[in-house]
């Protein structure tokens, strides 16, 4: 303990301040020597620097971030899907138009302009509903007959359940009954057994 006192009492802030001030002074030196150090190093004024993506096409600039593609690609086949789906959906509206004999909105619109006679457009219309109220005829016809089939069968199927579930409670109703009878029987016996 001596020794680090002595050595503490020894210690002048003179040295400590010469000290100090030469390891700022290398510090410095050696940072500051040559500013290029940290950057690009000389090349000559000839040569090319080599740039892998220009010898092999990554993708196409697409956009978004990164330059590709910002929408996922498993998302191309649902949108695929969905415009092969809404084009099924527009021939099915055109074949039902073309079916029913529909005219389109510009045919009324030039019927009605070049003077069709009135009684010929609510004919027109007249069928147009009358075919729409056959067609929910039958819909509700061949609903009302489904439900009728499904109505028996559910009926069939709640009789063979039935069956079988009383089937099963005469059976467990038997087996109680024997059950009740043998432990009535052996507890006759040890009375009788006990008794004598």
């Amino acid at each position: 303990m001596k020794r680090l006192t002595n050595w503490l009492q020894n210690l002048r802030p003179l040295k400590i301040l010469s000290i100090f001030l030469a390891l700022t002074f290398l510090c410095l030196a050696q940072a500051c020597n040559r500013p290029n150090i940290a950057g690009q190093p000389a090349q000559p004024p000839n040569a090319r620097r080599y740039d892998p993506t220009k010898d092999y096409p990554i993708s196409k600039y697409q956009g978004g971030m990164n330059n590709f593609s910002d929408v996922d690609p498993r998302a191309r086949e649902a949108e695929k899907a969905a415009r092969y789906r809404a084009d099924q959906l527009i021939e099915n509206a055109q074949r039902n138009i073309e079916r029913k004999g529909i005219d389109s909105t510009d045919q009324y619109i030039r019927n009605y302009r070049e003077g069709t006679p009135f009684g010929e457009r609510v004919k027109n219309l007249g069928e147009d509903v009358g075919s729409s109220a056959e067609e929910l005829r039958e819909g509700v016809t061949k609903g009302t007959q489904r439900g009728m089939e499904n109505l028996q069968e559910n009926v069939e199927r709640g009789v063979k359940d039935l069956t079988k579930n009383v089937q099963r409670g005469t059976e467990d109703i038997g087996r109680n009954i024997q059950r009740r009878a043998e432990d009535t029987g052996e507890a006759i016996n040890r009375t009788l057994q006990e008794a004598d």
